[in-house]
């Protein structure tokens, strides 16, 4: 297995691929796209890359190991989609690293608008110009809002907007509303009540519905006076009608990050007074680099592997089947999957799929196919995919269904996976803190708090004195850091522990730990 970079990518993400021993590993960024660029990805099994490399026919044509791919960044414009899903590769991205930097950008350029900050800013520290009277500008209290998309940029400048006690609206017609409800802002699927909004905010892909989304006809139902702004993608909006709107003064301003060509140093929106403009600085923070460096390299290695495809665009999937708050499930429940066949290795007799709440109710079906596909690929590997799952659990005689909680819980959603072989049974659950925190809030009956990530320890013993004091030493001795140590205990007079460890706990540890009096049983469990 050989993961390859094409593109420059935050050390913080370089670092995790060279500290795993598992998977070979190649940098090849600095080398130009000659032919030794495309030599290098013959053997390659998942590539990550950015916006300097087309992933096109002559790419995938170099690449013929290749199972995914993991564009570190949002944006797949250079991503030709429909040959990978033809070739059986996984497309994904990394939607979620730069978001906060994507949002507060966009409220820099809504307050720079409404109060010309640059062209203040310029007057005086440039010009020498003390003229206070020329920059009146506009109060966001009580100006009306349009957000065109709600996802995870959308919402949060809504939230953000809210607290300057603007009157938020937003529109997506691939959501439900009351993801915007339940914020405390109004949802319309009228494209019109959008357009008369004193400031209009756009946050959607770039797509054959989305290009010139905003154009001449839709600028002239606008407000007189409206403000626009596009931190999004390049074409969005028409820009010859953005430019007219701006000159008629129809459009009182507009902030733009983004542009259809770029670089463009030659636009003719940087003639006019009236626009804001920054060079395409979304995800540009120190932050959102190290984020976007860290979760590109950490989803490459979970698809090497098998365990998982997070933010996978090309699925077997219908999108207009599974709803936006749902889609993080199908890779938590893969995920969980996996985990349960680490925790109870055997001949599988059973794959149970439990599911609960608001965003996850009436997708049994999908869930069960996810979570069936991560049991199976802890023994199968790359030999079980999405297509072949359900034929493989039948040749091996593996019942498939589906179970109920028995007790509520606190959790706006959660799901869960119960797998049964000839030793034992064994049900993990988990459940999403936000958009894309995942956490296991259940194991085999105790109850936690965990991330799936990394090497963990899972540690059942009587509910005694000093377990704790015990494990520690074990571990300490062999020089195993303890990162995180948790504790769930039952009625029954027995106790789990689930340890994070920054190193792989070797199989003389793990004996070591059985020898503990308190110990019931002691296994461990790796997920990147």
């Amino acid at each position: 297995m050989k993961i390859v970079v094409c593109d420059h990518i935050h050390s913080s993400g370089l670092e995790i691929l060279e500290s795993e021993k598992e998977v070979a590993f190649e940098n090849i960024a600095d080398l130009g796209k000659g032919e030794e660029f495309y030599a290098s990805l013959h053997d390659a099994t998942v590539i990550i890359t950015r916006s300097s490399t087309d992933v096109d026919e002559k790419l995938l044509n170099s690449s013929p190991n290749l199972k995914a791919i993991v564009r570190a960044g949002v944006g797949v414009d250079n991503v030709d989609i429909d040959a990978c899903s033809n070739r059986g590769v996984i497309v994904m991205n990394v939607p979620t690293a730069n978001t906060i930097a994507a949002v507060e950008l966009t409220m820099a350029h809504i307050l720079s608008n409404m109060r010309f900050f640059p062209y203040a800013h310029n007057h005086l520290k440039q010009d020498r110009v003390w003229k206070r009277e020329k920059w009146y500008g506009h109060e966001l209290k009580g100006k009306k809002l349009g957000i065109i998309g709600f996802g995870n940029i959308g919402s949060r400048v809504g939230i953000r907007a809210k607290s300057f006690e603007m009157e938020v609206l937003a529109f997506d017609p691939y959501i439900s509303a009351s993801k915007a409800t339940d914020l405390g802002i109004n949802f319309t699927k009228d494209f019109g009540e959008i357009l008369d909004c004193d400031v209009i905010t756009i946050h959607t892909p770039k797509n054959e519905e989305t290009i010139d989304m905003i154009s001449t006809e839709e600028i002239s139902k606008m407000r007189d006076g409206v403000v626009l702004i596009n931190c999004a993608r390049g074409g969005l909006y028409n820009e010859e009608a953005l430019l007219e709107g701006l000159k008629s003064g129809k459009i009182r301003s507009a902030g733009i990050d983004v542009f259809s060509k770029e670089p463009a140093t030659d636009h003719p929106l940087l003639d006019l007074e009236n626009v804001t403009v920054t060079p395409h600085l979304g995800a540009n923070t120190f932050e959102s680099q190290r984020n976007i460096g860290t979760q590109a390299a950490q989803q490459a290695l979970e698809a090497v592997k098998g365990v998982g495809y997070p933010n996978a665009l090309n699925l077997p999937i219908d999108d207009k089947d599974v709803e936006y708050e749902a889609r993080p499930y199908l890779h938590l429940v893969q995920k969980l999957g996996f985990i349960s066949a680490q925790l109870n290795r055997g001949d599988i007799q059973s794959i149970k799929l439990y599911a609960e709440g608001k965003d996850v109710n009436g997708y049994s079906q999908v869930l069960q196919k996810f979570a069936t596909v991560g049991v199976l690929k802890e023994s199968l590997g790359d030999s079980v995919n999405f297509d072949n799952y359900l034929e493989i659990a039948q040749e091996q005689g593996i019942t498939i269904s589906n179970g109920k909680f028995n007790k509520t819980a606190g959790y706006r959603n959660r799901v869960g996976v119960k797998v049964t072989t000839d030793n034992r049974t064994i049900r993990v659950a988990g459940t999403l803190f936000g958009e894309d925190d995942e956490r296991v809030i259940e194991i085999d009956g105790f109850e936690f708090d965990i991330k799936p990530e990394g090497n963990i320890v899972l540690f059942e013993n009587s509910d005694v004195p000093g377990v704790i004091g015990e494990v520690g030493t074990i571990l300490g001795s062999v020089g195993t850091n303890i990162a995180d140590f948790r504790l769930g205990r039952n009625r029954t007079g027995k106790a789990m522990a689930v340890i994070h460890t920054d190193q792989k706990v070797t199989k003389e540890t793990l004996a070591k730990l059985e020898t503990l009096e308190s110990c019931i049983s002691v296994s461990t469990i790796r997920i990147v």
